[in-house]
This record gives C-alpha cells, structure tokens and sequence, in this order.
C-alpha cells in the first residue's frame, strides 16, 4: 500500500492556493445541461473522480460532451426538448460504472429513470456497500422499474423508465440530501412537477439550496425548498453559458490549516457570493478566534492568536465534520459537533472511522450520539488510515504540518475530489 509522508513546516502560513471547482456544483450542473436543449458551456468543471465519473455516464447515455480548448471547461450537448417528451436518453441495455462516487451514482439513478432502459448503475464495491434506498423507493413510487443486483437499496440497481404521471413522492428528510436533489433535478420534465414531501425533519438544506440555485441558472426558477416539502414546477432546462465556483468543501483544508500552523491562508474565488453553505466554514473559524476576511475577491483566514472550542450544530456543514475536528485539538477549550447522526453513512463512518483515528493520534476525542466531542491537546505523528474516504484522508493530513511522523495511507483517495491536494500541501511551505 502506498503511503504519504507529510512534512512539518518551521514557520506561518503565508499562501494563496487555488482550489478546484465545486463538485457539488458541478455535477448537478452537469445534470441540468445534459436535459437543455441545445448547447451548454462549464467552466472550471473539478477534475476529481465524482467528475469524472458523471461526465463518462451521461456519454453512455448519449449526451454529446465535448472540450472547450480550456483544459477546466466542456462542452455538454443535451438531449431535451421544448417539446415536453421525454429526454431522449439513448435506449438501454447500457451499464452505467459510478466507481467510487455516491453522488454521481445517485444523480445518474434518477436521470436514468427518465429514460426506456434498462439502464444498470453500478460501482465499486465500497460504494456498494452505501445505502441508496430512500432514492430507489421513490423512484418505484413515481412510476420506474426498480430492480436490485444483490440487495435492495445498494447497487448494482437497474432502472427503466419513462416515469409515469405521478406528481407527488414521499421521502425521509434526515437522510442524504443527494436522494433529494436527484429527484429535483428530474423533476422539471413532469408533467406537473412535483412536490417532494418530506417526512422527517430536513437536514442539508444548503444543499438543496445549491440544486434550487443551479436549476435557476438553466432556466427552471421557482423551486421552493420548505421544512417538510420540496416542490419543483415542470419546464425546460435551457443551455447556458455556466462558471462553476470554487469548492468550499475543499476549501476548508488550506483554510484550516492557517488555523492548525498559524499564519494565513488566501482563496481566491470563494466570494462573499457562494452558493455552497460550506463556504460558511471560514465563519466558524472566525467564531473560534481566527481573523477573517470573505469578500467580492475571495476569502481569508489569518491565525494570530490562541483559539477557543465552539459547540455547534453542524447539520448543514456536514461534510467539514473532519476538517473541525482536527481544527479542535489545538483550542483551548473542548468542541462539541451536533446534528450529524447521518455522517455515519458516507464514505466512511465519518463519526466512528474519524473518532477512532484521532484517537490513534492521541487526540481526546469521543463519540456521542449525534456527533463528536474533541478536547484540546497535540497531536502525535501516526500513520492514519483513511477509510476509504477522501475527506479524512485530507483533514487528517493537517496534523502533519505541525507534528512530525503523520503518514497518510492510500493518498490516492482524494482523487475523489482533489487530485492535486498533496501539492497542494507541499505547496503551502
């Protein structure tokens, strides 16, 4: 297996790094153009492997997708009509391989539903292993031929439409905001619409405030995200001219490390105007004692003085549960994370794999129902496993900009998302 040492550094941060376009973005972006009619341009499209995956699906399905001339930006051609028939989707039988990405395989589940298959989604086997049944119910419910490989709610899953005149779907809303922005971004090619009713309280909102968002940019407004109901209005995604911003996910590693070594951290693009709910994760460590700067240019994060634990409900910054908990230890004062029960069901147990980890670092850190308590204290060098899950490779990783020894292993994890990171790292010295 291989290993990545990550080096110390002797003195504080003084950098501007560059992150990759928003995955989240990008990849319901993608879905939007793909159903346009006619011709969309994205730009700054991220390289990672979720990326990477979408764009290879939607060409088996038929979308035409192209180079621009820009290494970070493609072409998509696609397949709707302002006809109001469904999307013209090429006919299965098609296999659709999602590798390692849970949010393409999910988006493609729904898109594929759309379609007359069969269409087979399947992925490696770690993806495999994650639940994806509130999405395969309500895709049965609204009139798709659901059929499991194996088990149901896991892949390999085949789904066939076209889906019927159903205009209404139950769904869980403390599961995975995925399984609801899936069938969002379906939604405009019913007839009626539809209107999503949740049945348990919504977590992730921010998230379904990006897919409202990006929808809005292909021209489907009107999309009402409530406490316990989502509703769609039908219409036409139109092609666009589309700039995908800066991933606030990936964002938080440079920024979180001015907060671990001291010093500061500059990312351009990440403007006072994101999107993503991420992006709020400067705030946090500005609420921990961090000087911060988010403007029209990017945003800043200084480190001069001592840092203070926060409690704070993390529901909507779910998937910054790592980088603050690896934040935590150099506080003064404990951090409580609550609200993220639902992490456990990610690419890794993100609160079990995560506690556990930390803990081989020495770290004080425990495990509560609904999240994490981590009390401060330095870190130790150890080798970390990293659980299949590029998010914890990423943060764990951070720790070794200040205690010698950190070892990452299988770095190439965070192909996932960002394939440049461990220059990134090297980089910030």
């Amino acid at each position: 297996m291989s290993v990545y040492h990550v080096e110390p550094i002797d003195q504080p941060l003084s950098a501007v790094v560059e992150v990759p376009g928003s995955k989240s973005v990008a990849n319901r972006a993608l879905i939007c153009a793909a159903l346009a009619e006619g011709e969309s341009q994205l730009d700054a499209v991220p390289p990672g492997d979720d990326t990477s995956a979408m764009l290879d699906g939607l060409q088996l399905l038929g979308v035409r997708v192209g180079s621009t001339g820009r290494h970070d930006s493609v072409s998509v051609i696609g397949v709707g009509s302002r006809s109001g028939v469904q999307p013209g989707l090429r006919p299965g039988p098609i296999t659709l391989p999602t590798r390692l990405a849970g949010t393409t395989s999910r988006f493609l589940t729904a898109l594929a539903a759309t379609g007359v298959g069969p269409y087979t989604i399947d992925g490696l086997p770690p993806l495999r292993a994650r639940p994806m049944t509130p999405l395969h119910d309500a895709l049965l419910a609204l009139g798709a031929s659901v059929t499991a490989g194996q088990a149901w709610g896991h892949l390999p899953v085949t789904v066939s439409g076209p889906l019927g005149g159903v205009s209404s779907v139950a769904i869980r809303g403390d599961v995975s905001s995925q399984y609801i922005t899936a069938l969002m971004l379906i939604a405009p090619s019913f007839s009626h619409g539809l209107r999503i009713q949740l049945t348990t309280p919504l977590v992730s909102r921010s998230y379904l405030g990006i897919t409202a968002a990006v929808m809005a940019e292909f021209g489907v407004d009107g999309v009402h995200v409530g406490d316990d109901v989502v509703v769609v209005p039908p219409g036409q995604y139109r092609a666009t001219h589309y700039r995908i911003e800066p991933d606030a996910s990936s964002a938080s590693y440079p920024l979180a490390a001015a907060a671990v070594a001291g010093g500061t951290v500059h990312v351009p693009g990440l403007t006072d105007a994101s999107l993503q709910g991420d992006a709020r994760f400067a705030a946090v460590l500005g609420e921990m004692g961090c000087d911060v700067i988010v403007g029209p240019r990017g945003t800043t994060v200084t480190r001069r003085g001592p840092l203070r634990g926060l409690d704070i409900d993390m529901m909507d910054l779910s998937d910054l549960v790592p980088t603050l908990a690896v934040v935590a230890p150099f506080a003064h004062t404990p951090t409580t994370m609550r609200g993220v029960a639902f992490i456990r069901e990610k690419e890794s147990d993100r609160l079990g794999d995560l506690c556990t980890e930390l803990r081989r670092a020495g770290v004080d850190a425990a495990e509560t129902a609904d999240g994490l308590i981590v009390r401060p204290g330095a870190p130790t060098g150890v080798r970390f496993h990293t659980h299949h899950d590029h998010r914890l490779a990423m943060a764990l990783a951070l720790f070794g900009l200040v205690a010698p020894g950190v070892e990452i292993e299988d770095p190439d994890v965070v192909n996932k998302s960002w394939p440049g990171y461990w220059q990134m790292l090297e980089d910030l010295a």
